[in-house]
């Protein structure tokens, strides 16, 4: 059985005290939802403020992106190794990042494998465009960024894996999917391409989860859908009554 995850990507938003107030003011009622993975990823100057807050509850961290060297003269640049020690989770490939720093499916590939190698659980968000999905192009845009996105990781790891599907439409537009064509995304186009990767029942076993306006209000028909196992929640993850709104709904 794969058990529900809802991670808040909190995006370019919260300076460190700002931070630790919203931490503050959510963390234990977070800690108190049973049955369902929960994370939080802040910016990266937030990470290590937010790592003290969370001990001692049972609330994962990730960050919001990083290098797949893991040194390096790559200005700016956050390496796994630096990830890893205050991180278990990492999200790649957010649409933003392909969008406004031109991530492909090759870097994402090697991340992927670059988190693979430092005991980091992959977040890896996969997604069509406006004009693809009225092209009709989604079967074909999605396939391929998981088949690319994956290739190369050791199949022993892939139940770690977590992948995230966020129609770029529906990413802060107001816009979500429905649960029935998000559903169908799931089951018809990334569950199978998994099985190619690493076999079918490695393929039932990895969790997908849905992203691109969420909220407390419509998750529950997100959840209902047999192979959504979760969300990655954008600006709902900043609000402490819509965000905790999901995690129980992701919970029953």
């Amino acid at each position: 059985m794969r058990i529900p995850l809802v991670a808040g990507n909190w995006k370019m938003n919260k300076t460190v005290e700002e931070a630790r107030s919203l931490v503050a003011n959510m963390g234990r009622e977070l800690d108190d939802i049973p049955r369902v993975e929960k994370v939080l990823c802040p910016p990266y100057m937030a990470l290590m403020a937010v790592s003290a807050m969370l001990e001692g509850l049972e609330i994962g961290l990730g960050a919001q992106d990083m290098h797949w060297e893991g040194v390096g003269a790559f200005t700016g640049a956050v390496s796994p190794r630096m990830v890893a020690e205050l991180c278990g989770y990492v999200i790649l490939g957010h649409s933003e990042r392909r969008t406004y720093f031109g991530e492909t499916d090759q870097t994402v590939n090697r991340k992927v494998l670059a988190a693979h190698a430092h005991d980091l659980t992959p977040i890896v968000c996969v997604g069509e465009t406006l004009s693809q999905y009225e092209a009709g192009e989604t079967i074909q845009v999605v396939g391929r960024q998981v088949r690319e996105g994956l290739t190369g990781l050791d199949p022993s790891f892939a139940p770690r894996l977590i992948v995230a599907y966020e129609p770029v439409w529906a990413i802060g537009t107001g816009r979500a999917s429905s649960g029935d064509n998000a559903q169908a995304v799931h089951h018809d186009v990334i569950r199978p391409e998994l099985a190619g990767l690493f076999g079918m029942e490695t393929a039932q076993a990895i969790r997908v989860l849905y992203g691109g306006s969420v909220t407390g209000s419509n998750a529950a028909e997100f959840f209902a859908q047999p192979d959504i196992d979760g969300a990655l929640v954008g600006g709902a993850s900043l609000k402490k009554d819509d965000f905790l709104a999901i995690m129980r709904a992701a919970a029953i």
